[in-house]
């Protein structure tokens, strides 16, 4: 059976674009694939500024991952500080990579550029070898990712082909592999961007554990433009389009057949909020519960853990023993 991995850092609270850019699909892949899904944390460390609140990100993100359906029985679902064979196989792929490699890294360039005048981390220059270590560490053979990440999956495969090269066959070589399209969720007050929790404003970001009050507002002030015909064009109508892949997401109709049934933007608007109010419903009660039962959701982290470790020490010695590292015993 194929191995996929994805990760995702506890740093925010999950937005539309996250669940249909991603999470979804992690839910479709755990019934056809060994899925490992796992909570990057020690990746968070990189901007993290404010001291005592990591713990708790991690675990209202681990509820939310189960909320909107991931199955501890069927896939692996774990915190990736939890092992330390991350930071391990971290150290190893730091010295199979160059400076050079890192430095020309699109997200180091771009994170360090926002972050101009403040502390930046020499982690943000090093992670993507710890990154290259998460995806290594359990024989991947596919890791979802989108194009803005495509990069990082380009140097793991050189990390693996140099570490291979120079100590023998250990890795497996992890493929980038995109998604189905599904729906492509745009910011609500400027839809010529994606949505994103980076935004200076959060009016046009719809969290799926906002308010219901809150979703319908969002939408009944998204921008459309100026026209008053409901049409699916991306090129010149960015606002009305957005809406209509939205509500194409939640209802499994296509955009340009939900077009044919808008001749307002007031209707289409407000039906999209009402479609994403009933999506997220279900989601958040069930988040709601878990975090209700702290031991139950550690519980499933922990099962998750002890399936993951299973691999990844294996992964480690494998590695060792072919560097000619000295043995404990």
């Amino acid at each position: 059976m194929t191995r996929v991995l994805s990760g995702i850092q506890p740093t925010g609270e999950i937005h539309l674009g996250n669940y249909f850019g991603a999470l979804r699909n992690w839910v479709t892949l755990q019934d056809r694939a060994d899925a490992f899904y796992c909570l990057v944390d020690l990746h968070a460390l990189t901007i993290l500024d404010e001291p005592g609140v990591l713990a708790e990100r991690t675990l209202r993100q681990a509820a939310i991952l189960f909320a909107v359906g991931l199955d501890p029985l069927r896939s692996t679902v774990f915190v990736q500080s939890h092992l330390p064979e991350h930071n391990q196989l971290g150290w190893v792929m730091e010295c199979q990579a160059s400076v050079g490699e890192l430095s020309r890294m699109t997200q180091f360039k771009d994170k360090s550029a926002r972050r101009s005048g403040e502390h930046i981390s020499a982690g943000l220059f090093t992670y993507p070898a710890l990154q290259a270590a998460d995806i290594l560490m359990y024989d991947a053979d596919e890791v979802p990712v989108g194009e803005d990440q495509r990069q990082h999956i380009e140097i793991t495969r050189d990390l693996a082909i140099r570490f291979n090269s120079r100590f023998g066959e250990t890795f497996v070589l992890p493929t980038a592999v995109h998604p189905a399209a599904g729906a492509r969720v745009m910011d609500l007050q400027d839809p010529t961007s994606k949505m994103s929790k980076s935004t200076d404003s959060d009016a046009g970001l719809v969290n799926v554990l906002d308010d219901p009050a809150v979703i319908l507002r969002k939408f009944k002030r998204a921008v459309t433009d100026s026209e008053t015909e409901v049409r699916f064009d991306r090129a010149t109508k960015p606002g009305v389009s957005n809406l209509l892949e939205i509500l194409s997401a939640c209802t499994g109709v296509s955009p340009a057949e939900l077009a044919g049934r808008y001749h307002q933007y007031g209707p289409l608007k407000s039906d999209t909020g009402e479609a994403v109010v009933e999506l997220v419903r279900p989601v958040q009660q069930r988040y709601h519960d878990l975090l209700a039962d702290r031991a139950e959701l550690t519980r499933m982290l922990r099962v998750g853990a002890d399936r993951a470790q299973a691999v990844a020490s294996a992964t480690l010695a494998r590695a060792y023993a072919a560097i000619g590292m000295l043995p404990r015993n």
